[in-house]
């Protein structure tokens, strides 16, 4: 797959391209922010960011909706995915609202899209992000600095 050239990096010679291109099912809030900052790395922006409601998904760029691990949330998937179209197969970041499994129902249903994606990749409960302003100060955390590093080694080996 190839990927959009965006901008460069002060100091390198390297461009940074976009790559992932986040799509909330289910609202905006601090886990979708986070997930975009933890996809994007230490781009400032340019390898991962969400798309405004209606935007375009750039050409090159992997898709990737975001729902939190509720029935309510893995519901808004399916309905995603049946609008979906020609459209590349969206990543599913999948993040744990609860420190428990998801609910039995949300679990088979999202078990029974996986054709319809290119992957899923769980974040785990990641109890700081009820207490942070935003996706930055989360980050300075070592349980949230190990669920983006083990979500980026997901996304990146396909």
């Amino acid at each position: 797959m190839t990927a959009q050239q965006v901008a460069s990096t002060p100091g390198s010679a390297a461009p940074v391209v976009l790559r992932w291109a986040l799509m909330p099912v289910d609202g905006n809030g601090i886990a979708v922010a986070t997930v975009a900052r933890m996809l994007d790395g230490d781009a400032g922006g340019a390898r991962a960011r969400v798309l405004a409601p209606g935007e375009y998904i750039p050409y090159g760029v992997a898709p990737v909706l975001v729902a939190d691990t509720t029935l309510h949330g893995a519901t808004r998937v399916e309905e995603t995915l049946l609008r979906w179209g020609p459209l590349p197969r969206p990543w599913l970041v999948w993040v744990a609202d609860a420190p428990v499994r998801p609910v039995q129902d949300a679990r088979f249903l999202i078990r029974a899209l996986e054709g319809r994606l290119a992957g899923v990749a769980k974040v785990p409960y990641l109890p700081v992000l009820r207490a942070v302003k935003g996706p930055d100060e989360a980050l300075e955390y070592k349980d949230v600095q190990s669920a983006a590093e083990k979500l980026r080694r997901t996304m990146e080996r396909n």
